[in-house]
């Protein structure tokens, strides 16, 4: 005779902690609880108040320097080294773990004006102010002589220096693009179109043969490494100061531009922008992308940092302190977790991609809490008080003020111009859309 008999997990009816507490079962029917919305409503008000008052983004800073820092870059394979450069011509790279400098290198005579790393990261490119191009020993346990591996003398001052992700290729702009190979010490080939001089370049992290540039010109210029002469070139109304490729989509790149916003283009059609980024209340002078590809990091003259979405127009979160001057350069690091800044006061910051988030180790149940919260906040996140304690960020009195004035003068030159549509002819005044407006000409 078969039994058929009972059997129940004790994982299921007992908690963790407690073996005698028992859980108590819970009927999901909907008809048995019909206050669930407005519980989970005030669940999602509380958790939305709680992010923000555990919303302390700054983490440290790395002194050490002399002068004024004028570039940062991140290490392509280690998570936690980082090179910086001065205006005093020292480089130093830095032991993000242990938050201390692990190597100083007196590299040039005067301002440091770009780093970059090789594609497997064993050599530092610099350039400076003296037309030189420095390869140095990345190894922090390096002797403590400052020989560099090799010396390449330009015929003029160099503004900035990418390497390509794929191979022995790197470029440097000043007056001319110049591509150039690590073995050798005259460029390969000059590539040109009619500007004074390029102040910042990047190649593409994804087709490694792409190559964009900033022009004095206010123009950006899209270089293919493969061709003799430069593809596209795009002039807008004011000068960009720094470009970055989203690592995740090749034809994608956001500028940082004069005019205290960021223009996100696809590569392949240059006559509007993807998305205008606004809310810098002064020009933006650098910005960097998250390696998920869906957000990015910016830095202003306003003294503050900014967190973008890739397809969000205002920013999701702005970061500043009292003795923080104008950001010079900016990174995210490459786990997705944190952001370094770089500022006139010789002073390199540590900040949280996200303010709230917790470090280190999460157990089970945390991490589940975590998640449960985040996701009342995605539902609830459309409604009005949850929107504005979300939305909520105190800021300083200088950017609050501009951020109003700012506004009315925005406001004013909508109204002036939906008057003169309304009281013209039919197709006199045509609509131009924001993310056209910016744009002078674009040539092939």
């Amino acid at each position: 005779m078969k039994v058929k008999v009972l059997t129940r997990n004790p994982d299921h009816y007992l908690r963790e902690t407690k073996s005698d507490i028992f859980k108590a079962p819970r009927n999901y029917d909907p008809s048995l609880h019909p206050f669930e919305a407005p519980r989970e409503y005030v669940r999602a008000l509380n958790a939305v108040k709680l992010e923000r008052v555990f919303a302390k983004p700054f983490i440290g800073n790395l002194d050490g320097h002399r002068d004024a820092i004028c570039c940062l870059k991140k290490h392509p394979n280690k998570l936690a080294l980082l090179s910086s450069g001065d205006f005093n011509g020292e480089v130093r790279l830095w032991d993000l773990s242990q938050r201390q400098c692990a190597r100083t290198i007196q590299a040039h005579d005067g301002c440091v004006r770009g780093l970059t790393f090789n594609s497997d990261g064993t050599h530092l490119l610099s350039i400076g102010d003296d037309k030189t191009i420095k390869i140095w020993n990345t190894d922090i346990d390096f002797e403590s002589n400052e020989e560099n591996i090799s010396t390449i003398i330009s015929k003029s001052v160099l503004l900035s220096i990418s390497f390509s992700q794929d191979g022995d290729k790197f470029a440097t702009c000043g007056d001319t693009c110049q591509l150039w190979e690590e073995s050798r010490s005259e460029p390969i080939r000059t590539l040109t179109w009619d500007v004074d001089s390029l102040n910042y370049l990047a190649f593409n992290p994804v087709e490694t043969y792409l190559l964009a540039a900033c022009g004095s010109d206010r123009s950006v210029i899209l270089y293919d490494t493969r061709e003799s002469g430069p593809l596209r070139k795009l002039t807008m109304a004011l000068r960009t100061n720094q470009l970055a490729w989203n690592p995740m989509e090749a034809f994608t790149f956001t500028c940082a531009n004069e005019d205290y916003n960021l223009y996100t283009y696809d590569s392949r059609n240059l006559k509007m922008a993807l998305n205008v980024h606004k809310d810098h209340t002064s020009a933006v002078t650098c910005v960097d992308y998250a390696p998920t590809g869906r957000e990015f990091v910016s830095g202003s003259y306003d003294k503050s940092v900014r967190i973008y979405e890739v397809t969000k127009g205002h920013s999701r979160d702005i970061y500043h302190t009292k003795r923080m001057q104008r950001l010079t350069s900016v990174a995210w690091t490459m786990d997705n977790k944190y952001i370094a800044t770089s500022s006139d006061e010789m002073n390199i910051r540590l900040w949280k991609a996200r303010a709230s988030e917790k470090l280190g180790v999460l157990m089970g149940r945390e991490r589940a809490a975590l998640n449960y919260n985040e996701a009342l906040k995605k539902k609830f996140a459309n409604h009005p008080q949850i929107r504005r304690i979300a939305r909520h960020r105190q800021v300083p009195k200088h950017i609050y003020n501009a951020q109003r004035e700012q506004r009315t003068i925005r406001d004013k030159t909508k109204r002036k111009e939906a008057n003169r549509r309304t009281h013209s002819k039919p197709g006199t005044v045509p609509f131009v859309p924001e993310r056209k407006k910016h744009i002078v000409t674009e040539k092939s």
